[in-house]
């Protein structure tokens, strides 16, 4: 399991303190630079241009996101089997420090 643990302002925008995604819904996950380029479509969240994005997107179609990424962090993406976790979402898109060494651990242990 991946468990996601939100801040206090992320809490609020994403309406959740943690979320949790099996690791046997995990069909990729790649290192970011520029986590702000990924969330893409219609959003429920906050947007602060350049600088942040907290929410879900794809609130109206498309793959639907779970994200939490800020400017000065590289991003965590994970693209999900949204039918075999049960889960709400395509894709977590997270900013933290070690992006690059959680992505080679999650690869390793879903391959």
């Amino acid at each position: 399991m991946i468990t996601i643990e939100f801040g206090p302002w992320e809490r609020l925008f994403t309406g959740r303190a943690r979320h949790t995604v099996p690791l046997t819904a995990v069909r990729q996950a790649a290192a970011t630079g520029q986590p702000l380029r990924v969330p893409r479509g219609p959003r429920k969240g906050l947007t602060v241009s350049g600088h942040t994005k907290i929410g879900v997107w794809g609130v109206f179609g498309g793959p639907r996101q779970l994200v939490a990424v800020h400017r000065h962090l590289p991003g965590l993406h994970l693209l999900l089997d949204r039918a075999s976790s049960g889960d709400e979402f395509d894709e977590v898109v997270v900013s933290v420090p070690d992006a690059e060494r959680l992505a080679e651990a999650v690869r390793a242990v879903v391959a």
